[in-house]
Parts: C-alpha cells; structure tokens; sequence
C-alpha cells in the first residue's frame, strides 16, 4: 500500500531513516522536513527541490519553536507528523567517558522536542481531514537494555506520551501510532550490534503500517519482543539486559 497526496512533516529528514523516508515518499506528497543544518541537509535541499525545508537543531527547543510556528503560517493542514529524529549515547553512567552534558540533549531531541512539536503544529493537524501523529520509537521503548539508559528513558516515555494522546485525541481528527523498531543500519549505530535491518526495509514497513493505520507497527525482532514482554516479562529482562 502507498500514500499518496498527504502534506507529510519528518523531522530527521537528512540522513539514515529520515532520509530513506523522505526517497520513498517524495515522489507521490508534500513533504516538509525539520533538520539541523549539516552536509546531508544541503545534499537533500539540491536533490529534492520541491522539498520544504526548515532547518532547527532539535536540542534548541526555541529553534524547534520558530521552525514549527513557521511551518504553522506556511501551511494551512498537516496530514502526518513524523517524529523520526533521534540520538543516543551508549556509555553507562559509571564509565569514564559518560557525558553529563549529554543528559539534557538527548531527552530534548528524543523527548521534549516531540511533545513540543505536536502542540506546537496542532492547529494545522486539525486542519486535515485524516491526520496521523508517527512516533518512530523502539523496542527499547518496551523493555530497556543495560547500556544507553538515557535512550531507553527517553523512548519509554515516548510510548507512554504516545498512549495517553490516543486517549486526549479520540474526540478529533487525528489519531496517534508508533513504529517499533529494531536496530537499524544508520550513521547512528554504526559500529554497534549486528543482525540490523537496512533502513530502506524500514522506511517500507512503515510506509506499509501508517498506510494500513495500524497503531502499533513493530518491525523486526520488535515483533518478538512485544509478547515475550508481556507474557514473560523476566525473559525479555533477560534478553534485554544482555542485548
């Protein structure tokens, strides 16, 4: 299944995920992408040029202000809000390189930004005739692992916000999903774990999965994962916790 005709907002547009997004959805939408600046997002500006660009260091949560209140102006509706950026840092908090400075980055990208980016373009969701709110979220979101504690905080309270906008937003036009994902091959994990999915499979199980509406779209070993933690929930501990 293909969605086509739809104003579709990413974040994160620029490289890995966000990137393999934007390929495949370009051609048949409207697409606005929200990035911070960088060699990808000047790549993207010259090779996709009907794409809407604005640019915001997600960190910066008055940049992220400015860019969706302009976006707001520019346009009337907003089909799909994507919130695909993220970033993680795998050091545990007891090993001599953890950044503390990096605590508040983290949640700001992964979290605050999110939460801000949906109020903040609510007028223009509902504005749409059918609007969707995509979280890109991950198993982690599930059942956390040992290392990168701040990123599993982050992506369980994703899943958590995720739930209770269901509940605030039944009343209205838009509804709220997740895709679960497992790793993934990006600029973000490289270097780390094996067995990942290439980003452009991804892209296309999600594409698939908000074409089809599904609320919950897992992906991957995310699959898995989902039953294990709420059937045996000790075991997914277990597997986590060594993953």
């Amino acid at each position: 299944m293909t969605i086509s005709g739809k104003h579709i907002v990413i974040t994160g547009g620029a490289s890995g995920l966000g990137l393999e997004l934007v390929k495949q959805l370009h051609t048949r939408n409207q697409l606005t992408i929200i990035s911070r600046p960088s060699a990808g997002l000047d790549q993207l500006r010259e090779k996709y040029a009907g794409i809407g660009i604005y640019e915001a260091e997600l960190s910066d949560l008055a940049q992220v202000e400015r860019a969706a209140d302009q976006i707001v102006k520019d346009h009337d509706a907003i089909d799909i809000l994507i919130n695909n950026a993220a970033a993680q840092y795998t050091p545990k908090f007891l090993d001599d390189d953890f950044c503390y400075h990096h605590i508040k980055r983290e949640i700001d990208i992964n979290f605050t930004s999110v939460c801000s980016l949906i109020y903040l373009t609510l007028p223009a969701l509902l504005n749409s005739k059918s609007a969707i709110i995509l979280n890109v979220n991950s198993g982690l979101g599930l059942v956390p692992k040992t290392s990168s504690a701040i990123y599993c905080a982050t992506k369980g309270a994703l899943n958590i916000l995720s739930q209770s906008l269901r509940h605030q937003f039944e009343e209205t036009n838009i509804k709220v999903m997740q895709a679960f994902l497992p790793l993934v091959d990006t600029g973000m994990t490289e270097g780390r774990g094996s067995g990942k999915l290439p980003a452009n499979q991804v892209a296309a199980d999600i594409i698939s999965g908000l074409a089809k509406k599904r609320l919950d779209i897992d992906i991957g070993k995310a699959k898995f994962l989902r039953p294990i933690a709420r059937f045996l929930p000790a075991l997914a501990r277990k597997i986590m916790k060594a993953s």
